[in-house]
């Protein structure tokens, strides 16, 4: 395995080539052996353009030619940042030919986490797509380069060549025989999804992440007939392979990229692909069903909404299959291995209250205390987890593995969770999203899903803020909807958001202890996103911690990196 990455112990590994979990896949062998079983179906969909499976094969085996002709090598790391493209399949499986590594980057990746990025992996290479949604990637290539001494090649899409730049284009050369991949080694990096600091590094390899692929494809009982909407960024894991891009692939369907998660452009590409599975953040599924109330779009071809990647409220999965007309799916995953995801005999209260069940019988999970003991069904505690597609160390970062994984190989989550006795994981919150208000405990989460009771009330995050006598207080920020926002600006106070009062009183009302209620609850006209989709509470905490700060923060690139336009300061604070 790649030096800097921790394996799997020998018998670990041995007794899953022997169940067979790891069965030996390359990913690069992936494409040809699609092409040989779906001929000129079509594979991929961008824009007006279709690509069938052959003629994906087929620039695969040449864009992997054409790297091998450029000087990459199998070790090699190449940092790859390309949007919803094409692009990005035929270059991420060209480089899996080649051995090389490629690590994913979002495109609202800037100098700083690019920077981190080549440091930490030792990248060599760098392909960007030239000048997107009105950024110069290819200038921040080259000043990459200048800055790395390792990074030695740079790659941009549509680039008139330069001595310092190749047009990815011309990347391609006359198919060669390129040595077969050791599956257990590693096949590309996915990035950590923390929200204040720079990703870590994520290693997938060939095994492990073939086996998630084939789990996850027979879970969707994916086929031919299947149409993939990637909604969401394809760097994501979720996108890429739960089951994604790869595993409709694997299944013979179709996967359509969007350009944009939101409504008009997704609901338009679903009607006209006729699409029946996608995925997204709950913050998009809330856009989405805002929407669909003005919405005329034919989405009956919709069979499955998937909604990952933080934490889902009930009322929120309630209103999905009414409202869009298709089988909810909760996802509950990690780029750093473990997926669980409802199924469609749940019954609706276990459908809308928990995140499913793990995916693969082999993984291992259990909730712990704060001294590492377990804890009974029902008792919220850290989630621990271990399995055939759970890494077991982060790359090039000793230190936070120390940490982060207990002696026996169990990584430590951070999320807060509890078990059904049937099985079925509850997600909680974070375990560092904790306020300590006067030596108690309150879990962010379960104030939020509190508050998102009020009808009045659309969105909700809540942090802690810093108090001289208590330690922590409790601070909400709080989005409204939009007709009582719309009705307190005009005068209608009885029509308006909630004061902190009334608020305490509903929360009381609904069993919340006293001392979990907000001490402060701020109305503002949206909540800060990072790229991930997820609400980013280091901006709040520092909006909470000091009144003085302008409410205009800009929500994070959206996946097209479409800039977004700073919020209106209109904001509101109630103390009590």
């Amino acid at each position: 395995m790649l030096e800097g990455c921790t394996p799997w112990p020998a018998a670990t590994a041995e007794r899953y080539r022997r169940e067979g979990l790891w069965n030996g896949t390359d990913l690069g062998s992936l494409p040809r052996a699609w092409a040989e079983a779906y001929g000129n179906a079509t594979a991929l969909v961008a824009g007006d353009r279709r690509i069938g499976y052959t003629e994906l094969a087929d620039r695969v085996d040449r864009t992997a030619a054409g790297f091998v002709r450029r000087g990459v090598a199998p070790g090699d790391r190449i940092v790859l940042q390309l949007p919803n493209v094409p692009a990005f399949v035929e270059v991420a499986f060209a480089l899996f030919r080649v051995g090389a590594k490629p690590v994913f980057s979002l495109p609202s990746h800037r100098a700083n986490e690019i920077r981190h990025l080549c440091e930490l992996s030792g990248a060599s290479g760098y392909v960007v797509p030239g000048v997107f949604r009105g950024f110069d990637h290819t200038a921040l290539a080259l000043e990459m380069a200048a800055e790395l001494p390792a990074l030695r090649h740079v790659y941009a899409q549509g680039a008139a060549g330069s001595p310092e730049v190749v047009p990815l284009e011309s990347v391609d050369a006359d198919p060669a025989e390129l040595p077969v991949n050791d599956p257990s080694d590693v096949a590309f990096f996915l990035l950590s999804g923390g929200t204040t600091a720079l990703p870590k590094l994520i290693p997938r390899t060939h095994d492990d992440y073939a086996y998630q692929i084939r789990t996850v494809t027979t879970l969707a009982g994916l086929t031919t007939d299947d149409v993939y909407l990637a909604a969401l960024p394809v760097e994501f894991n979720f996108t890429w392979g739960c089951p994604g891009v790869i595993g409709t692939l694997s299944a013979g369907g179709t996967v359509v990229l969007a350009q944009d998660p939101t409504a008009d452009d997704c609901f338009r590409l679903i009607e006209r692909e006729r699409v029946t599975l996608t995925s997204v953040v709950p913050t998009v599924a809330r856009l989405w069903l805002e929407e669909r109330e003005w919405s005329d779009a034919d989405l009956s071809s919709l069979k499955v909404l998937q909604i990952g990647g933080a934490r889902l409220e009930p009322e929120l999965a309630a209103r999905v299959t009414p409202e869009l007309g298709c089988r909810l799916q909760q996802v509950f995953g990690m780029a750093e291995g473990l997926l669980t995801m409802s199924r469609p005999d749940d019954d609706v209260e276990s459908l809308l209250h928990t995140q499913g069940r793990p995916v693969s019988p082999a993984d291992e999970v259990k909730i712990v205390d704060e001294r590492g003991a377990e804890v009974p069904t029902g008792v919220t505690g850290e989630l621990l987890t271990r399995g055939p597609y759970t890494l077991r160390g982060y790359y090039r970062a000793p230190e936070h593995n120390a940490r982060a994984f207990t002696e026996d190989g169990f990584y430590r989550t951070g999320d807060l969770a509890a078990l059904t006795p049937e099985g079925r994981l509850i997600i909680r919150g974070r375990l560092k999203d904790v306020i300590i208000r006067g030596g108690d405990k309150v879990a962010a989460g379960e104030v939020e899903t509190h508050l998102l009771s009020c009808p009045e009330v659309v969105a909700a995050a809540v942090v802690p803020v810093p108090d001289e006598f208590l330690g922590e207080r409790i601070y909400a920020f709080l989005v409204a909807r939009p007709d009582h926002e719309d009705a307190r600006s005009e005068g209608d106070g009885e029509a308006g958001p909630p004061a902190l009062a009334e608020l305490k009183a509903a929360l009381h009302a609904r069993g919340l202890a006293d001392y979990k209620l907000p001490d402060r609850a701020e109305f503002v006209p949206d909540l800060p996103l990072t790229p991930l989709g997820k609400i980013d509470k280091k901006v709040l905490a520092a909006a909470a911690a000091d009144p003085a700060l302008p409410r205009r923060w800009t929500p994070a690139p959206t996946a097209s990196e479409t800039p977004a336009v700073p919020l209106p300061s209109v904001s509101r604070t109630q103390k009590g």
